[in-house]
């Protein structure tokens, strides 16, 4: 089993976020521009962390390369949500793209503002982490 999926099913953030590379780029379901870097990307999966519900993964697929899409389920303020986290690695085993994509919209809306409503303290988070 994947590194990362076991962090985050074992509920350990800390163990998820040793597992990004330190340029790693996050691609969010409910944004347009990607977010470089190790900093920002772990602010922002704590903050998921705190924002879904029962999430689990359902599925986990791997290509020869490494690279893997895990399969979740999980609620945001009641909603059902499925989503994938597309994982890609460099040498080190480190990840280097982290995209995720949701279903359906109106899940997907509520996971918008509710990360929208954090993001000032994602930023935050992820600004004194590199002082």
């Amino acid at each position: 089993m994947n590194r990362f999926r076991q962090a985050v099913e074992s509920g350990d953030i800390e163990a998820a976020v040793d597992e990004l590379a330190d340029d790693v780029v996050f691609r969010s379901p409910v944004a347009f521009s990607p977010y470089p870097g190790k900093p920002i990307t772990a602010a922002i999966l704590r903050a998921v962390f705190q924002v879904f519900e029962d999430f689990h993964y359902v599925r986990e697929i791997a290509d020869p390369s490494g690279d893997h899409a895990l399969v979740f389920e999980a609620k945001v303020n009641g909603l059902d949500i499925t989503g994938c986290d597309f994982l890609t690695y460099n040498e080190a085993g480190k990840i280097v793209d982290f995209m995720v994509m949701v279903r359906p919209m109106r899940a997907a809306q509520a996971l918008a503002e509710e990360m929208g409503a954090r993001f000032e303290q994602i930023k935050a988070e992820a600004i004194a982490s590199t002082d």
